[in-house]
C-alpha cells in the first residue's frame, strides 16, 4: 500500500537547526522566513502531496499517458484521469512559482524550503513532478541567458505555470554524445530561426495541462563548427504568441509518438519533430551547451530529490506493512503472544532493511539541505567571495546529489519490495511502482556513470582541487573540534577514518589519472559513492551533536532527538564502513576491469 506523511519534523530540523554553521553566513532572504511561514508552507505542501497527488500515483501508473492523432493531423497527448485537475490545484496554490524571482511573478522563497516541497511532490507522484519541474528548469536557463524581450514574453506565463517548458537534447542517433546532434537552425531576416530535426526522450514534450509548451532546443547553425563547440540553444514554442502575448498560431512542432516505459508512465516521454519551426536563439551562437547546462544542473539536483522522495515513500510504505503483517515468531521468543504470529517488524533482518532506508533518507535530506543552502548563498549572499565559494560547492556536489541520491532511492525502493515479500512483487501492493519509477532517475539528466566522470574528470582538477576544499575543510574542522572524549567520540573517530579514506582515494586518483586517464575513469563511480557517504556521515555527526545537546538539556522533542541519535549510530556502524571496501577497489586500479579483450565478452 502506498502511504505518505511528510517527515515535517525532520525537514524543519534540516532547515532550521542543522546547517546554521554552514559557512555561508546569514542570507538576506532567510530573514523573511519566520517559523510560522515555514510551518505553513510545509503543512500545506504535505496536504497537497497527501490528498491531491498521492491518490493519482497508482491510477496514473495504471492508465499512463495516451497519444492520439489530433484534428490537425498532429499528435496529441492526454495525461491520465485527474492530472489536469491536480495541475490546476497545484497552480492555484502558487506552488509553481514558489522559488522563482518576484520580477517574473514568483514568490522568491529560498531553495532550502523549495527543495523540501519538491521532495514531497516527488514522493507522492514523481510523474506529476516532472511537468512543473522541467518548467522551472527552463525558466532558470532563460533567466540566465535569454535576451530581455524573450524573458518578458515568456517568463511570466512559465513562472505562473500557465505555460510549461521542456529541454530537447537527445536525438535518435545520439544520447550523451551531443556533439553528434543534427537538428539545424537557419537564421531568418527578422532575427528568428527555422529549426528542423527530431528529438527523443523529451519529458513533457506534449500534454494537455497547459495552453502552450516552450521547448528549449539544441541545434546547429549552418556555419557551426563540428562537435559540442558548434551547438546553439533556441526557444521554440508550440504556439507562437499573438499580439496580446497569448498562445496564437501553431508552430512547426509536433509529437510523433510517446515512449512505452517501465516506470513514470504518467509522465509523457515524447518523440518530438521540428519541421521548419520558428524559434529564437538563447545566449550566444555556438555556446548553447553552456546555456543548457544551467538548466541541466538544476535538473540534476531535482532528479536527486526524486530519488530521496521515492526512498521516503518506499520506507513509509514498508513500515506500514511490516507493522500490520503477521509472520512467524521472534527468534528471541514471542513478542505478541496475544496474536497468532508476531508482526514482521520484530525480525532483525526486517529492521536492518528499515534502518537502512531510514538512514539513507535522513542522510540524503541532510546533505540536500546543505547543498540548498549553498544554492541560496550563490544567489543571495551579499559578498562576492561567499557567492563564489557557494558556487564551487554546488558544482562539486551536484553530481553527488544526482547520482548517490538516485542510487540510494532505488535501493530503498527495492528494500521495500523485499519487506513485502511476495506481496511486494505484485502490482496491487503499490511498492513495485516505486522500484520502477526510481530506476529512470539513475539514467536521465546524464547517467550516474556520467555524473561520476564529471566529478573526477572535470570537477576535481579545477585549480588543483579548489572545489574539493569546500567539502574537506568543514569536515576536517569538525573532526578536530569534536574529537575529545564524550558521547560523540565513536562517531568522530569513524568519520575521521572515512575522511582519511576520501583523502587517500583523492590522492590516488590524482596521481594515477595524470599518467593514465583510464585509471581515473575506472575509479569514478566508486569515488563518487565514497565522497557522498563521507559527506552524509559529516551531516549525521553534526545531527548527533545537536541531538546530544538537546537530550542533555531536556525539554520538548526528546523522542525526535533520541531517534536521530540512534539513526546516526546505525549509519556509522552499518553503512559508513562501506568506505573501506570502496577504497580498496579504487586502489586496485583498472587492471582487472580492462583485462579482457573486447571479443572475450
Amino acid at each position: 500500500m502506498q502511504v505518505y506523511e511528510a517527515p515535517l519534523r525532520d525537514m524543519r530540523f534540516v532547515l532550521e537547526e542543522l546547517h546554521r554553521d554552514d559557512g555561508f553566513g546569514d542570507l538576506p532572504e532567510q530573514g523573511q522566513l519566520s517559523p510560522d511561514l515555514v510551518g505553513a508552507v510545509l503543512e500545506e505542501a504535505n496536504r497537497l502531496a497527501r490528498e491531491v497527488l498521492l491518490p493519482l500515483n497508482r491510477s496514473g501508473d495504471e492508465e499512463g499517458c495516451h497519444w492520439e492523432m489530433g484534428p490537425d493531423s498532429r499528435g496529441v497527448v492526454r495525461t491520465p484521469q485527474g492530472f489536469p485537475e491536480a495541475y490546476k490545484t497545484y497552480l492555484a496554490g502558487g506552488w509553481n512559482a514558489l522559488a522563482s524571482p518576484a520580477e517574473w511573478g514568483g514568490q522568491g522563497l529560498p531553495a532550502g524550503l523549495a527543495k523540501l516541497v519538491e521532495e514531497m511532490v516527488c514522493a507522492t507522484n514523481v510523474s506529476f513532478s516532472l511537468y512543473p519541474g522541467l518548467t522551472h528548469g527552463a525558466t532558470i536557463a532563460m533567466e540566465g541567458h535569454a535576451e530581455a524581450a524573450l524573458k518578458a514574453a515568456y517568463l511570466p506565463k512559465m513562472v505562473s505555470g500557465e505555460w510549461s517548458g521542456t529541454m530537447c537534447l537527445t536525438e535518435p542517433h545520439c544520447g550523451t554524445d551531443l556533439g553528434l546532434l543534427r537538428t539545424r537552425a537557419v537564421p531568418q531576416p527578422d532575427g528568428s530561426y527555422r529549426l528542423t530535426g527530431a528529438k527523443i526522450f523529451i519529458s513533457a514534450g506534449e500534454h494537455d495541462l497547459t495552453s502552450n509548451i516552450i521547448h528549449l532546443v539544441l541545434a546547429r547553425l549552418p556555419d557551426a563548427p563540428a562537435g559540442v563547440k558548434g551547438i546553439s540553444l533556441f526557444l521554440v514554442p508550440k504556439f507562437l504568441p499573438d499580439a496580446e502575448g497569448n498562445a496564437g498560431e501553431r508552430n512547426g512542432v509536433s509529437c510523433g509518438a510517446i515512449e512505452h516505459k517501465m516506470g513514470i508512465k504518467a509522465s509523457a516521454t515524447c518523440q518530438m519533430n521540428f519541421d521548419d519551426a520558428t524559434g529564437w536563439i538563447v545566449g550566444e551562437p555556438n555556446r548553447g551547451l553552456a546555456c543548457m547546462f544551467t538548466m541541466m544542473n538544476a535538473e540534476r539536483v531535482s532528479v536527486g530529490m526524486q530519488g530521496l522522495g521515492l526512498g521516503e515513500a518506499a520506507y513509509q510504505s514498508a513500515v506500514w506493512y511490516v507493522r500490520e503483517r503477521l509472520q512467524g515468531r521472534s527468534v528471541a521468543g514471542a513478542k505478541r503472544p496475544d496474536l497468532p504470529a508476531d508482526p514482521l517488524i520484530v525480525h532483525p533482518d526486517i529492521r536492518r532493511m528499515l534502518m537502512t532506508m531510514r538512514a539513507n533518507n535522513e542522510g540524503c535530506r541532510a546533505l540536500a539541505g546543505w547543498v540548498a543552502r549553498a544554492l541560496d548563498a550563490e544567489a543571495f549572499a551579499e559578498d562576492a567571495q561567499t557567492r563564489a565559494r557557494a558556487a564551487d560547492f554546488v558544482a562539486l556536489m551536484t553530481p553527488v546529489v544526482k547520482a548517490l541520491f538516485t542510487d540510494l532511492g532505488h535501493e530503498s525502493a527495492n528494500l521495500a519490495v523485499q519487506c513485502y515479500g511476495g506481496h511486494g512483487y505484485i502490482r496491487e501492493s503499490g511498492v513495485e511502482q516505486f522500484a520502477r519509477d526510481a530506476r529512470i532517475a539513475m539514467i536521465y539528466e546524464g547517467t550516474n556513470g556520467i555524473q561520476a566522470l564529471d566529478l573526477v574528470g572535470r570537477k576535481l582538477p579545477i585549480d588543483n582541487g579548489r572545489l574539493l576544499r569546500g567539502l574537506l575543510k568543514p569536515i576536517g574542522a569538525f573532526i578536530e573540534a569534536n574529537g575529545a572524549d564524550g558521547p560523540l567520540k565513536p562517531m568522530v573517530e569513524a568519520l575521521g577514518k572515512a575522511f582519511g579514506a576520501l583523502q587517500l582515494a583523492t590522492a590516488t586518483i590524482a596521481e594515477r589519472g595524470m599518467k593514465d586517464p583510464e585509471e581515473g575513469a575506472a575509479a569514478a563511480t566508486d569515488y563518487l559513492r565514497l565522497m557522498g557517504l563521507v559527506a552524509i556521515a559529516y551531516c549525521f555527526a553534526k545531527s548527533a551533536r545537536i541531538a546530544v545537546g538537546k537530550l542533555a538539556a531536556g525539554g520538548e522533542d526528546a523522542a525526535f532527538y533520541d531517534a536521530k541519535l540512534k539513526t546516526a549510530t546505525f549509519y556509522f556502524e552499518r553503512i559508513l564502513p562501506q568506505v573501506g571496501s570502496i577504497l580498496q577497489a579504487i586502489k586496485a586500479g583498472k587492471g582487472s576491469m580492462m583485462a579482457l579483450a573486447d571479443e572475450a565478452f
